[in-house]
């Protein structure tokens, strides 16, 4: 069996053939009438009519009889069998194909359709042309590849030879579509926010750090664009949305990648349950633009998005299912407790902290259908604002289904004092060790103190959402090209 350097030895030799003969192996134009798919639904009207066609695609198979050979072209659509004769192009033509041509070429294809006496639809060839000289073979057992990982490491491969990635990929982009749409409808004006920040906030997470020449100085890649959106609000924009990416320097497992993306979105003069019945009606929208239904199947079972969604007190849950009461502990009982249970906390962590990596690991895995969590405790979430009627909760929600966290939304606390306040808090827990704790910003307390509506503010995860939508295992299936681990 010839090994891969004799195999583009070879190729190398059939491209140097091809521009001795006068031809480009890589041209700059291609023609193409149609698209495969078009090709295959208009194929009566277009094959009585014998109506010449151009198509264009790769190579995926090669099948050669005598004075005869059919191969299939695949483009971004669908495939359909080609069948080019000696007798067609003539003698020198066929023989030039023969000799230079291999399966994984991208080709330009001139001619007629008709039906072959097993009925396959086949485009008969007047005409060909290269447009791009593959050097290196499509791997022959890449369906059975059992290195999962060298798939998303050559996705472009994956893709090439996976129709249900393809269209998981696609599915991906008609539910940003569908977002974008919903939102544009509402009011919501998309924006761009400094990815590039000198100080990182909005999020609990440890951010990756750079240096930037220009102003000898060190800067972060944003964990959240959170800040900027609210300082737009401060603006007079009453409504924005970005979608865009985001980095955080944590753990990687199946819903955690360094760099995902995120859709926020603020709404000013609205709360946290306005923006529970709007994320009801936001996903009710969503289902039925890409799905045509609310309902869909998840790792074997039935997923039933149908609104209202159900509503549990967070201190309830975790009484539920963990049997620990957060409201009569104090940090280091609750610390105690969580040991007790098997949950990783660390000494740095707040009483918050540990009652959500309880919450993690004994109730997410519990909740099936889409479930708002609400009421988070006071200072669990740094930028969010305490109820009015008991200030020991937050305006706050998660949504959780089928075990994912979807989505995070609240109240946003509008308040500079208090934010000051929350803030040195954190910047005490920071200098205990904790790397996720958010730092001291004295620009976006100014913002604040010029005047902030109330305002309610929403954030989720387009690659967990999709994870979720596709039946997908984990987030590196629906990141085109997920961070991977370098090869030595």
């Amino acid at each position: 069996m010839a090994s891969i350097s004799d195999i583009k030895k070879a190729r190398l030799s059939k491209l140097k053939r091809i521009e001795s003969a006068g031809k480009k192996a890589y041209p700059v134009t291609s023609q193409r009438t149609h698209l495969i798919d078009g090709l295959l639904s208009d194929f009566t009207k277009l094959s009585k009519g014998k109506k010449e066609v151009t198509i264009a695609g790769r190579m995926r198979s090669f099948r050669e009889h005598g004075g005869s050979t059919f191969f299939d072209v695949q483009d971004a659509t669908a495939s359909i069998q080609a069948y080019l004769k000696r007798d067609g192009v003539g003698e020198k033509a066929y023989a030039f194909f023969l000799d230079n041509f291999d399966i994984g070429d991208i080709v330009q294809i001139r001619g007629t359709l008709f039906k072959t006496k097993k009925g396959e639809k086949t485009v008969e060839v007047a005409d060909y042309k290269i447009l791009a000289k593959s050097l290196l073979p499509l791997p022959e057992k890449w369906h059975g590849l059992q290195d999962v990982e060298e798939r998303y490491r050559k996705r472009y491969l994956d893709l090439i030879f996976n129709k249900d990635v393809r269209e998981k990929f696609q599915t991906r982009t008609k539910i940003i579509q569908s977002l974008r749409r919903f939102l544009e409808k509402e009011g919501f004006m998309e924006v761009d926010t400094p990815i590039l920040q000198s100080l990182y906030g909005g999020a609990d997470a440890t951010p990756f750090k750079t240096h930037m020449k220009a102003f000898d100085a060190n800067v972060y890649l944003r964990i959240a664009p959170e800040l900027y959106l609210k300082r737009l609000i401060v603006g007079g924009f009453e409504k924005v949305y970005e979608i865009g990416r985001v980095f955080r320097n944590e753990g990687v497992d199946k819903s955690h990648n360094p760099d995902f993306t995120m859709l926020e979105f603020y709404w000013a003069y609205a709360d946290y349950k306005d923006m529970m019945k709007f994320t009801e009606e936001m996903f009710t929208t969503l289902l039925k633009d890409v799905f045509g239904k609310t309902t869909i199947e998840y790792d074997g079972k039935k997923l039933d998005f149908k609104t209202p969604w159900k509503r549990v007190e967070y201190s309830k849950l975790i009484k539920q299912y963990a049997k620990v009461d957060i409201e009569e502990l104090n940090r280091t009982a609750l610390i105690k407790k969580a040991k007790e249970l098997d949950v990783p906390v660390e000494p740095s962590y707040s009483k918050a902290k540990v009652a959500d990596a309880i919450m993690k690991k004994y109730c997410f895995p519990k909740l099936w259908e889409p479930t708002f969590i609400i009421h988070y405790p006071a200072d669990s979430i740094p930028l969010a604002k305490k109820l009015d009627e008991d200030d020991s909760k937050l305006g706050a929600f998660q949504l959780v289904a089928a075990g994912w966290e979807l989505i995070k939304a609240y109240s946003e606390l509008n308040d500079p004092i208090e934010q000051r306040r929350v803030f040195k808090d954190q910047e005490k827990l920071y200098k205990k060790g904790d790397e996720e704790a958010q730092r001291m910003d004295e620009n976006f307390i100014e913002a604040l103190e010029y005047g902030m509506p109330p305002t309610a503010g929403f954030g989720m995860g387009i690659d967990r959402l999709t994870t979720l939508l596709t039946d997908s295992n984990s987030l590196r299936e629906s990141i085109l090209f997920p961070f991977m681990r370098q090869k030595k």
